[in-house]
């Protein structure tokens, strides 16, 4: 009888996780529209600031501060989705999960440090819109340092596949772990994954993580945060270029 009941606990705990992984990657979808929305924002904002209309500017910026805050309450959720769904166990009594939730989700918010305005995504929008009329100059308050170091900010954790050596912008098929989100090409992941007889750790250096071929995945999101690497890559190529060449132009006391 006590085993009936442990069976039937299990299939209820197992059912709870397919429901929450599910959940999961209608969010991850939801969040990877909106980083697609705020790159099309970026395009319309560089416009704008070409044509000198920059209370249009203003306005977009406004737009993409309420975007940005959806994108972190989103991520929120997830964070929140899956922890209730590791933690649930049946009990006697019917669960409140929209309670749960909600708790979960005021827990992981309240440990955010992250204000909209100082979002890693509002800097880029910002900055791309700097670059327009100040391309190489840092931004009012900020040195060069700084904003190189927050431009690149973002949740990709490693720039280049640990076994190829390749750029993730050069993977013919990338793939994350959902356990340590590092970023590996497909079939260098999987063929290392065999060869370890399927008992393999993250190939990144220093990750303690174990890596299992159904859980690296093309997750939604990583193809936009990917396109948005290499955006990044372009426009911090033009800056260097721009810098080199003011670089080149002559002093007054030259010309004189």
């Amino acid at each position: 009888m006590a085993s009936t009941s442990a069976s039937r606990s299990d299939g209820v705990s197992s059912r709870i996780r397919r429901a929450a992984s599910n959940l999961n990657s209608d969010n991850q979808l939801l969040v990877s529209d909106i980083r697609k929305a705020l790159n099309l924002m970026k395009d319309i904002a560089v416009d704008l600031e070409r044509d000198n209309q920059s209370d249009m500017v203003k306005q977009l910026e406004n737009a993409v501060a309420e975007l940005v805050e959806a994108h972190e309450n989103c991520l929120h959720y997830s964070s929140a989705i899956h922890s209730v769904a590791e933690a649930y166990r049946p009990g006697p009594e019917l669960t409140d999960f929209k309670k749960l939730l909600d708790t979960e989700f005021e827990k992981v918010k309240a440990g955010s440090s992250s204000h909209p305005q100082n979002h890693p995504l509002m800097h880029q929008f910002q900055q791309t819109v700097w670059n327009v009329h100040h391309a190489g100059q840092p931004m009012p308050g900020e040195e060069q340092e700084d904003i190189i170091m927050t431009s690149t900010e973002s949740s990709i954790k490693n720039l280049k596949c640990p076994l190829t050596g390749k750029h993730i912008t050069e993977l013919t098929e990338p793939v994350r772990s959902m356990d340590c989100k590092h970023i590996y090409e497909k079939n260098a992941i999987l063929i290392y994954i065999k060869s370890h007889h399927n008992n393999a750790k993250c190939p990144e250096s220093a990750c303690p993580k174990m890596v299992d071929a159904k859980r690296v995945i093309c997750d939604p999101l990583l193809l936009v945060e990917i396109e948005e690497q290499r955006t990044l890559s372009r426009q911090t190529a033009r800056t260097d270029v721009v810098e080199d060449f003011t670089e080149m132009e002559p002093h007054d006391e030259d010309s004189t």
